[in-house]
């Protein structure tokens, strides 16, 4: 190795914008336990946990499947 390297014509990595964003989501505090838990478990980090998970649903393209009863009135 080179006790010094010189950077000067360097240029930024062009892809690394496109890899991640990051962005602010609000999620329930029991959200963000269950995968601080799962991550412990696993010995991977919380957010790649997530970020996994969402991506496996989006891969799949899966949706929410939500019903919602609207109460009759008497």
């Amino acid at each position: 190795m080179r006790d010094e390297y010189n950077f000067s014509n360097s240029i930024k990595n062009p892809y690394a914008k496109k890899l991640k964003k990051q962005v602010t989501i609000r999620l329930e505090t029991e959200t963000i336990e269950y995968f601080k838990n799962l991550a412990l478990e696993t010995d991977i980090p919380y957010q790649k946990l997530i970020n996994l998970f969402l991506r496996d649903c989006a891969n799949k393209q899966m949706k929410p499947s939500i019903n919602w009863q609207i109460a009759q009135r008497p």
